[in-house]
């Protein structure tokens, strides 16, 4: 009888034996961690301008498409702007043309004073020639010089005239810098009036809504978020004794809690360079007397297909805790 029983004892204890020496096979191979999240690219709504809030037209949890309206600012102080911004453009392209007209007289001014300067030296050359042989006065000589100078002056103060107004005048058209000044005031109007319009870059669910018509916000002020329907991971922190064996490229099992233990298929994309201690707001000081050896974790991403994320049986939430298993098999087939 005594040896009956030792004899179960025995096989009780080799059958316990084998199994924990199974379940750490297992663990190894297949190493598992619940520190793990989903996760996905979120957009922050914020607009670009300040305004009163005029329309929402997307509500909590709705589904947005790329490119379609979020909501809309009042623009009718932006409209305004606009209009004042057209009308000082075409102010300043009328003054440009009319100072340009206005070079061009001066022009044919300085041109006219130009050619009195040169009758004038004209009628002085003759008037020396019939004073040196006396048959006119030293009064007519004179006069004929002061005509001279006379004429230089007027022919000298339009040109002077004539080069402060091309300066004032710059270049023509639309190169003048008045006009591009006032197209530039233009374009930044036209952009803050595009801007009462903001709409989605892409697509996604609306969360974490607050904002209603009548609000009035700041320019970058946050009014919600929009979770991207693409590019779903999970991030699960794996022991660091469990990262012997997983590599980026391995096939992954995700459990989703929400949803009962409903397992989707994964990849291992990445595995973190640094411990979460270490991104931390105040990470770990271990130069200590008293310092414990802990074990640190370290973060593997998991993508996930495009089928997981498009199931409308089972909606993905970010943030959802899930349980990871990374299959770390083809280790062993690839040291073969």
């Amino acid at each position: 009888m005594k040896l009956l029983k030792l004899g179960a004892l025995s096989a009780a204890v080799l059958a316990g034996a084998g199994l924990l020496a199974w379940w750490w096979e297992h663990q190894a191979t297949y190493p598992s961690t619940d520190d793990a999240f989903l996760s996905a690219h979120i957009l922050t709504v914020a607009p670009q301008i300040v305004g009163a809030v005029a329309t929402v037209q997307v509500s909590e949890g709705s589904y947005v498409k790329a490119g379609s309206i979020l909501l809309t600012l009042d623009n009718r102080t932006t409209q305004a702007a606009v209009n004042a911004a057209r009308a000082q453009l075409d102010l300043a392209m009328q003054s440009a043309g009319v100072t340009g007209q206005n070079v061009t007289g001066m022009e044919a001014g300085l041109a006219a004073a130009d050619a009195m300067a040169r009758d004038a030296q004209s009628k002085l050359a003759r008037a020396k020639s019939l004073f040196d042989s006396g048959n006119i006065t030293k009064a007519a000589l004179d006069d004929a010089k002061s005509a001279l100078d006379q004429a230089t002056a007027n022919r000298d103060r339009a040109a002077s005239e004539v080069a402060a107004m091309k300066l004032q005048l710059g270049a023509k058209g639309a190169d003048n810098s008045q006009v591009r000044a006032a197209a530039a005031v233009l374009v930044q109007a036209e952009l803050a009036l595009e801007r009462t319009v903001v709409m989605s870059s892409v697509s996604g669910w609306v969360a974490n809504i607050s904002v209603r018509p009548g609000d009035v916000v700041a320019a970058g002020q946050p009014l919600f978020s929009i979770v991207q329907d693409s590019d779903w991971w999970v991030d699960a922190n794996f022991r660091e004794t469990d990262l012997a064996r997983i590599r980026a490229g391995q096939p992954a099992k995700i459990a989703i809690d929400m949803y009962g233990g409903h397992k989707i298929s994964g990849t291992v994309s990445t595995i973190g360079y640094g411990s979460g201690a270490v991104f931390s707001l105040l990470p770990p000081q271990n130069a200590t007397g008293n310092w414990v050896k802990v074990k640190q974790r370290f973060p593997v991403r998991i993508t996930l297909p495009a089928a997981a994320v498009a199931d409308p049986a089972f909606q993905l939430r970010v943030g959802a805790s899930v349980t990871a298993t990374v299959d770390t098999r083809g280790m062993d087939r690839t040291r073969r």
